[in-house]
C-alpha cells in the first residue's frame, strides 16, 4: 500500500465558513476608522454634483447642514470641509484666508453651533484662495517659503477661532507646523490638534479633487513638484513625519493612498502615532465609475479600505465613507 503524506497543518481550516473567516481577521473595519470629506461652495444655495466625482455633491452653507445631520446620523465622528470660494475673491497671495468673516468661517460656525460633537477637520493651504491655484505665495513663478507661513499661520488662527477642532496643514513648505503651533499656543489655542499632511506626494490622483473646488483652472499647466513629494522617494517620507513630530504635530498623514501603502506601513512602524490615510478623488473616481459600470463588484470597495488598516492606518479618509457605511452594515 502507498503511503501518502497529507499536511498536518491546513491552514484552509480557517476559511471553510464566513464565520471562522470573520472570527480570524487580523484587521477589521468600523464607522470609528471613517471620515468624511465635504465640498461647501460660496453662493450655492442647495447642492450641486460634481461631475468627475459620481455620487459626491457640493453644498451650499444651509444644505450642508444636512449633509452633516446624515452623516452624523451614520455614526461618523469626524469630516473634513474643503471651501470652493466666490472667484472674485481670488488673488495672488489668498488673502481671503485669513479674514475673520470669511466663508469657511461662517459654515464652521454653523456646523460647530448645530452639530458640537461632530469633529471639524480644516484644511489649511492657500490654493482654494490663489488666483494661480498653488498652495503658496507666487513670485516669479517661486512659491515663496517662509512668506507663506505667515499666512498659513494666520489661516490656522482664523479657523481655530471658527471652531475648527482639528487642523490640518496641507500645503507642505518647509516648517509650517512648528509655525502654526506657535502662534496656535500663542493665542490660547494649546489644546487644537495638528494633523499633518505630513507625506503628500505630487500625484496624478488629484486631479477630481482640484475640479471639485475650482483649482483646476488658475494652476493650468503649473504643477507642484517644488513642494510637494517625488513619488519615486521613500526615505525622504520618513524625514517630513520626523520633522512634523518635532515640531509639534499630533496626527501624521500620507496622501494618496492605495499607492503609498508601503509609506503608511513604514511611517506607523518607525514612529508609532496616530497616522491616517487619505483616499483621494482620484482613487475615489477610478473605483465609482468601475462599480457604477459592473466592471468591478462593490465589495473593491471595502478591500481598499481594509488594505489601509492592514498597512496600518489608523483613520482613512475617504469619499466612500458615507457608502461604506450603509452598504456594509458598518
Amino acid at each position: 500500500m502507498i503511503s501518502r503524506k497529507f499536511p498536518s497543518t491546513r491552514l484552509r481550516r480557517l476559511r471553510q465558513s464566513d464565520s471562522i473567516i470573520k472570527l480570524t481577521s487580523e484587521c477589521g473595519i468600523s464607522k470609528d476608522d471613517l471620515i468624511q470629506p465635504v465640498f461647501v461652495k460660496e453662493g450655492l444655495k442647495d447642492k450641486e454634483p460634481i461631475e468627475s466625482m459620481p455620487g459626491i455633491f457640493r453644498f451650499g452653507c444651509e444644505s450642508v447642514l444636512d449633509e452633516i445631520e446624515e452623516i452624523d446620523q451614520l455614526g461618523i465622528k469626524a469630516i473634513a470641509i474643503f471651501p470652493v470660494i466666490d472667484p472674485a475673491k481670488k488673488d495672488a497671495t489668498g488673502s481671503e484666508a485669513i479674514k475673520t468673516d470669511n466663508f469657511i468661517s461662517e459654515v464652521i460656525c454653523s456646523i460647530k453651533s448645530k452639530f458640537p460633537n461632530m469633529l471639524v477637520i480644516a484644511d489649511v493651504a492657500l490654493d482654494p484662495y490663489t488666483d494661480h491655484g498653488h498652495d503658496g505665495i507666487l513670485e516669479n513663478n517661486k512659491i515663496l517659503n517662509d512668506q507663506t507661513l505667515e499666512v498659513l499661520a494666520e489661516q490656522s488662527i482664523v479657523l481655530a477661532e471658527a471652531g475648527a477642532d482639528i487642523i490640518a496643514p496641507s500645503d507642505m513648505m518647509d516648517g509650517r507646523i512648528g509655525f502654526i503651533r506657535k502662534r496656535l499656543d500663542e493665542n490660547s489655542f494649546e489644546e487644537k490638534i495638528i494633523l499633518s499632511y505630513a507625506a503628500k506626494y505630487n500625484s496624478k490622483f488629484y486631479g477630481p479633487f482640484r475640479d471639485a473646488v475650482n483649482s483646476k483652472n488658475n494652476l493650468g499647466k503649473s504643477d507642484k513638484s517644488s513642494y510637494q513629494m517625488n513619488p519615486a522617494n521613500f526615505l525622504e517620507a520618513l524625514n517630513e513625519v520626523a520633522m512634523d513630530i518635532e515640531e509639534g504635530a499630533d496626527i501624521v498623514m500620507v496622501k494618496p493612498g492605495m499607492p503609498y501603502l508601503d509609506i503608511i506601513s513604514r511611517i506607523k512602524h518607525e514612529f508609532k502615532v496616530p497616522t491616517f490615510a487619505y483616499q483621494v478623488s482620484g482613487e475615489y473616481s477610478m473605483l465609482m465609475e468601475s462599480v457604477n459600470k459592473g466592471w468591478l463588484d462593490k465589495n473593491v470597495i471595502m478591500e481598499t479600505i481594509i488594505s489601509f488598516k492592514r498597512a496600518g492606518a489608523d483613520a482613512v479618509l475617504s469619499y466612500f465613507a458615507k457608502d461604506l457605511i450603509k452598504e456594509f452594515n458598518l
